[in-house]
């Protein structure tokens, strides 16, 4: 995978250029707990392409608007090779994952043609159809938790016992992962999320992630099972450790990310009793529902890293060669020009197709089928079985989780 990297490096090696007045930080206070930085919305409206200069001292771009987001995303030009990646806002240590070539089977840091071989191995497993034939198995696993909820009484943290399980239980049953192991993998994940932990921390837990995942593999050299990584070594296609890597991103971020989206879909529509009525009397919202929630919400709060290996004319700027380009997921979500009424409101009515919650072109979520079904799922059930629900403690008492790189509660206070 070393020679990939070697031929298509950027063309020229751009050097750090001294940081213009308008090269500012990528903002990361939120000034209400469902909305972005409020810098980010002016810089869509007045310079939707703009200089961002990153905790290295590198002055690169930030890019803030649906169209230019969405163009970007798409455009071979641009590189998602995690040796060109800069981080977007500071760690205590430097960043380990990035400035290096992906890790074995990590597809969200390569280019094609290396991305297409790994990826086209997955794609099958995660279609909207295959998430239909999965459906039971998640009820199953709601209607479960949610009866240990109502045994326990209230009050009780969401997330604990709700939000991070469902989707936990669920990734785990389809890579064919033991459940029992939760606790480690959950814990190394969080690490691997946080904003606050060292480099020599995130590599430790990704060492002790691939580790659990090498020996699990080996135990089943064979292929037996039903889950996703017996079917990969199955395949034959993909070697020992693609597999690994391939289960260490799928098992971290398939229930991360879902997560999160689970518990601050359901903070926002007690916090929205209007639009929380309005699922509640028509059940048959939730598929819009889930969409608005997605574009309203949108988790991954700083953005996708990219790099142009070329020269580029884009959005009225030069950017050259090895410039670090920061997307903004969450500004191009709230982009007035695209979402033309109020999209700063939260409205399960709205139309929100076309959203970029989870990024667009050949890095699109690979799993975003699997998060879709998750919430269509988890959120109706819950509300059937608690239409009472309510938040334990004051909105101002809700812990956010600003210092991850997916936004979201460290627990959601809950009783009924």
């Amino acid at each position: 995978m070393r020679s990939e990297a070697d031929s298509a490096a950027p063309a020229t090696a751009a050097p750090d250029s001294p940081v213009p007045d308008t090269a500012a930080p990528h903002p990361t206070v939120r000034s209400a707990p469902f909305d972005p930085p409020a810098e980010l919305g002016e810089s869509r409206e007045h310079e939707p392409v703009r200089r961002m200069r990153y905790p290295d001292g590198h002055v690169g771009w930030l890019v803030t608007s649906h169209s230019l987001a969405r163009s970007l995303l798409s455009d071979p030009r641009f590189s998602a090779r995690s040796e060109f990646k800069r981080p977007p806002v500071a760690r205590p240590g430097a960043e380990p994952f990035y400035g290096a070539p992906a890790l074995a089977g990590w597809l969200v840091d390569m280019d094609a043609p290396e991305h297409t071989r790994v990826r086209q191995r997955l794609a099958g497993r995660f279609t909207a159809h295959r998430m239909r034939e999965m459906r039971p198995t998640v009820d199953r696993v709601v209607d479960g938790l949610l009866a240990d909820m109502d045994r326990a009484r209230p009050p009780l943290d969401l997330v604990e016992h709700f939000a991070l399980p469902v989707p936990s239980t669920v990734i785990c049953e389809l890579l064919g992962v033991p459940y029992t192991a939760r606790t480690e993998f959950q814990r190394n994940s969080e690490i691997l999320f946080s904003l606050d932990v060292t480099a020599a921390e995130a590599s430790a837990a990704m060492d002790r992630l691939y580790a659990f995942l090498r020996e699990l593999i080996a135990e089943r050299d064979g292929g037996e099972g039903d889950g996703l990584l017996h079917a990969l070594v199955r395949d034959g296609t993909l070697n020992a450790e693609e597999i690994t890597g391939v289960g260490v991103l799928l098992l971290t971020a398939g229930h991360e990310s879902t997560s999160s989206s689970l518990a601050l879909s359901v903070y926002a529509l007690l916090s929205h009793p209007g639009q929380l009525a309005l699922l509640k009397a028509d059940p048959g919202l939730i598929d819009n529902a889930v969409e608005e929630l997605l574009r309203y919400l949108t988790v991954f709060h700083f953005g996708v890293p990219r790099t142009p290996l070329e020269d580029v004319e884009f959005g009225g700027r030069l950017m050259r060669a090895g410039e670090s380009v920061t997307v903004s997921l969450s500004a191009a979500n709230r982009d007035p020009e695209r979402f033309t009424d109020a999209p700063d409101r939260l409205d399960i009515t709205r139309k929100a197709a076309g959203h970029l919650a989870f990024g667009y072109g050949i890095h699109q979520c690979l799993g975003q089928n699997l998060v879709r079904m998750e919430l269509r799922a988890a959120l109706p059930a819950l509300f059937r079985r608690f239409p009472d629900l309510a938040l334990a403690v004051p909105p101002e008492e809700i812990a956010l989780s600003c210092d991850m790189s997916v936004y979201g509660v460290h627990g959601l206070p809950v009783t009924w």
